[in-house]
């Protein structure tokens, strides 16, 4: 869209594809380790599953995974896997910085999956995804760290919307030279004036700081 995109149509699918060059996660975050806080947590060093309840937030570099419920499961190759729940008021919320980017691409859904050996990410349910003031929504969206495309699609687990339902497919997604369509052109803008000479101010706030989300 800013570009999350290039849209391409999907014959018989109610769903689009969404190619992301400049959606990209964060690529250090691949090699950070995995934090999580809870209220509750019970793990099975046999079957290598952690289950983690209660306020929980997930956070491995940039990207933050917030939930009722996380749980994790790593393979024989140290990499892990968590599938995050929330309640029917609180989804489980997922973020994480874009690449060379100043902003984080953000989602929900009643259910999120995270592989962190594939790098995919997805939502199932209700499912919405924002990156700047690009969206998407559906009902199921999978977004792919490694080819940094989406799929999203108006059924759940990547399948269609039965004849006759009201669920589609919704995206705003705005045009790339939307801030160059806006500046005037050349020929249009003012002629250039002398600036005014700046006085130095004796002493110079403290900026406000923002408060992390």
């Amino acid at each position: 869209m800013k570009p999350f995109l290039r849209l391409a149509a999907i014959a018989g699918i109610a769903g689009l594809t969404l190619a992301a060059a400049a959606a990209r996660a964060e690529k250090a975050d691949r090699d950070k380790p995995v934090n999580i806080e809870a209220d509750r947590v019970s793990v099975d060093d046999v079957k290598k599953v952690q289950i983690f309840e209660g306020n929980v937030q997930l956070v491995k570099g940039t990207l933050i995974i917030r939930a009722e419920r996380i749980v994790v499961t790593q393979d024989d190759d140290g990499y892990q896997r968590g599938v995050a729940t929330g309640t029917a008021s609180t989804p489980p919320r997922f973020k994480q910085k874009r690449e060379g980017q100043d902003d984080y691409i953000e989602g929900e859904g009643e259910r999120i999956e995270h592989d962190a050996k594939a790098e995919k990410t997805e939502f199932f349910n209700h499912a919405w995804v924002k990156s700047g003031l690009d969206e998407v929504r559906g009902q199921f969206i999978s977004y792919d760290a490694r080819t940094e495309n989406y799929f999203v699609t108006s059924g759940p687990n990547g399948t269609r919307a039965k004849p006759g339902s009201t669920d589609r497919v919704r995206a705003v997604i705005q045009p790339k030279n939307k801030d160059a369509a806006a500046a005037p052109p050349a020929s249009a803008r003012p002629a250039a004036t002398m600036a005014p000479v700046l006085k130095g101010a004796q002493t110079i706030a403290t900026p406000r700081q923002e408060t992390a989300q």
